[in-house]
């Protein structure tokens, strides 16, 4: 009998899969639902080339959201309570992780680093899902149209070579 204890792959699954409802873009982790269920065949680059974008949306949308934020602060907060994150976590994921903690028990909010009182946890939550998930649809979006795009002009060349 095998000793080994494998860790688990680490993904961008928040544990609210909304694809397998039909949503184009999952409600929880904000990976498009083809990205949700060829994950576990994607290479080492292709899960970075995921993550690199699912990081600079949250980026873009927590850290002007969290100013006040000390982000070695919050690193270290994150990291004590257990949460896995990849080396080269953005300053958003971290401050993800910070807030999402927070949003499930608002006694962790003092000793998060940031900089917000407990009171603001909840709007602030909903604020960035509502923001997020409207930037990352929008991302699906524009995949969509720019791989169509390139069908049309794929098939416009095939055309004018026949």
């Amino acid at each position: 009998m095998s000793t080994d204890r494998r860790i688990a792959s680490l993904t961008p699954c928040a544990g609210r899969c909304s694809t397998v409802f039909g949503d184009s873009v999952c409600r929880g982790c904000r990976r498009f639902n083809h990205e949700v269920i060829k994950w576990n065949t994607y290479t080492a680059e292709q899960h970075t080339a995921i993550w690199c974008r699912l990081d600079a949306q949250l980026d873009q949308i927590l850290i002007p959201m969290l100013p006040q934020a000390d982000i070695v602060h919050v690193e270290g907060f994150v990291l004590s309570k257990r949460v896995r994150l990849r080396p080269d976590a953005s300053k958003g994921r971290k401050l993800y992780h910070a807030l999402k903690l927070c949003e499930k028990n608002r006694h962790f909010t003092d000793d998060s680093g940031l900089g917000i009182h407990y009171k603001q946890v909840r709007p602030l939550w909903d604020e960035f899902e509502r923001r997020v998930l409207a930037l990352a649809t929008a991302s699906y979006d524009l995949a969509f149209l720019r791989a169509d795009a390139i069908r049309l002009h794929l098939l416009q060349n095939m055309d004018e070579e026949d």
